[in-house]
């Protein structure tokens, strides 16, 4: 493998993250993550905040919120038609 540098690792990092890159780039990235601590770094806070984010999405809102941005929705889009 080669280093793909941190540019490239930086800009696919999302890519990485969910497993959207090709096999071969994936293990250039990983060996640069593990090499780079400042790459390593920020793909440790993108995993951090993709988790708390899926976390966050998790709970449910209050049944009285979801009526109410519902109702929005449907205002909007009756004064759109």
């Amino acid at each position: 493998m080669s280093d793909c540098g941190c540019e490239k690792a930086r800009r696919d990092l999302e890519e990485y993250l969910r497993n959207e890159v090709c096999k071969t780039e994936h293990e250039d990235i990983r060996e640069h993550l593990e090499n780079c601590p400042s790459c390593k770094d920020e793909a440790l806070v993108a995993t951090t905040l993709t988790e708390v984010v899926a976390r966050a999405c998790r709970e449910t809102a209050p049944e009285t919120l979801r009526d109410q941005v519902l109702a929005r929705i449907r205002a909007v889009q009756a004064a759109v038609h």
